[in-house]
């Protein structure tokens, strides 16, 4: 049996090697057991002098190797491709997978078993019997697939089974290629708080012109049929010989930056429950509702990488680019794990460049040196929420009764101090409920404290 290409991800199969090993080494069980029994009673025969016993050990061991010989000889031509519904799903969701095979070849083929490998966090192992397919025609199956944690895990190669009629001899080919189903965190929706921590000079998608500081900074361009007259710009007509046009104002986005912690030694535990999966589930949801906002978004980490880049100071989220910024994220997100760095400070680095808007952290265990480090984030941020998972809060249960101040109470004030909203993220507790709590606390701030909380300076 050979495949052939299909549309997709199928590619051609090298089954002719091997010759008659190869033939033998497919026979079942049922098989050699006729083989094996086939020589025995032909040996008996021959030393019993029995011609019919003879007779039968022969047809008993020819009919194995007849059924092999007919299968590996049997000229199909296969192909497969697979489907992934969607390719991108969050974790606990199910993803559906459509295989489908053509019989490209001019002969029906005999019976078929597919077999799909995949992750044994995926689930079973698929399998299916094709009972016959007419020539030209084709078959489609599907089955689902669901893990709780998030990652990247390949699907394929599938395997194809050939049986013959008998059940004597049962060859198997492989297609070479592979599908990956990205598993992201779960996004939880949040509602539409007024946070109010875009920098200066930013609003919630209001116009705002290119040139700030009088006439004398407004760069022009060259005049288009069609512009206003009254925008021509009669300094730049003169110097340049043409007529020059102030330029358009340009929507300027409200801009934030999403601080995920992933520090190897600010989070304990493992798994689907542990606090860091909480930080990288909350860092997804909030990237989905800043752009669903309309913000120009980045995901900064630790390590000082942003996504989507470094180009145009690494933010993202135009009309055009939404989807693809939040995809490119959530494709990291999905894969991201513990760094092994300690501090905070490249991250620092990154956010002391420049006015970042809005600054929404999810922060591990803090010392007192990361948290004078983190501290100092607020500086340059026009508003700056933190939601913070130390190990002694994520260890207490939501109902548990808080103990006296202690060293992380006093990183949280410290904080507080440099302007910071702070919120402590016990274990279990809803990303939705602390948004909303973060937006009363900057409130009773603002109200308390005038533009030393929440709000942009």
């Amino acid at each position: 049996m050979s495949t052939a290409a299909g549309p997709g991800h199928a590619e051609t199969d090298r089954g002719d090697k091997g010759g008659v090993r190869t033939a033998l080494a497919g026979l079942t069980t049922r098989g050699r057991s006729f083989l094996a029994a086939g020589v025995a009673a032909a040996v008996c025969a021959y030393v019993l002098g029995q011609s019919d016993l003879l007779r039968v050990g022969l047809l008993l061991a020819v009919l194995p190797l007849v059924c092999a010989t007919v299968l590996y000889r049997t000229r199909y031509r296969v192909a497969g491709s697979r489907r992934l519904s969607p390719a991108r799903v969050s974790a606990g969701a199910e993803a559906r997978v459509h295989l489908r095979m053509d019989n490209v070849s001019r002969l029906p083929t005999g019976l078929l078993m597919l077999q799909d490998r995949v992750p044994y966090v995926l689930g079973p192992r698929p399998r299916f019997v094709l009972d016959r397919v007419e020539a030209g025609g084709r078959r489609e199956v599907s089955y689902r697939v669901r893990s709780d944690l998030r990652g990247r895990y390949p699907l394929g190669p599938l395997q194809l089974r050939l049986t013959d009629p008998f059940g004597m001899c049962e060859l198997t080919r492989s297609f070479s290629t592979y599908d990956t189903l990205t598993v992201i965190p779960r996004v939880e929706p949040l509602p539409p708080v007024r946070l109010s921590g875009e920098a200066k000079g930013y609003g919630d998608g209001r116009q705002r012109s290119l040139a700030l500081a009088g006439e004398d900074d407004v760069i022009p361009r060259g005049y288009r049929y069609g512009d206003d007259l009254r925008r021509v710009h009669w300094r730049s007509t003169a110097r340049y010989g043409e007529l020059m046009v102030r330029r358009e104002e340009q929507p300027q986005r409200s801009r934030c930056t999403v601080l995920l912690d992933t520090r190897g030694t600010a989070f304990r535990g493992a798994g689907p429950d542990s606090a860091f999966e909480w930080a990288v589930g909350g860092a997804a949801s909030v990237l989905v509702h800043m752009l669903e906002r309309g913000f120009s978004v980045r995901l900064l980490t630790d390590t000082g990488s942003s996504v989507p880049g470094e180009g145009a100071d690494g933010f993202a989220g135009a009309s055009q680019e939404s989807a693809d910024a939040a995809g490119l994220m959530m494709d990291t997100l999905a894969v991201i794990d513990h760094s092994d760095g300690t501090g905070l400070s490249r991250a620092y680095d990154v956010l002391r460049g420049g006015n970042e808007g809005l600054l929404v952290a999810f922060f591990g265990d803090l010392d007192e040196e990361q948290a004078t480090v983190a501290a100092k984030m607020r500086q340059r941020s026009g508003g700056a929420l933190a939601f913070v998972l130390d190990s002694e809060t994520w260890g207490r249960e939501p109902t548990d009764v808080p103990g006296p101040l202690d060293g992380s109470e006093e990183r949280l004030r410290m904080l507080r101090e440099a302007g910071w909203t702070v919120v402590s993220v016990p274990r279990g507790a809803s990303l939705h409920d602390l948004w909303r709590q973060a937006d009363r606390e900057r409130t009773g701030i603002v109200a308390a404290g005038g533009t030393s909380g929440g709000e942009g300076r």
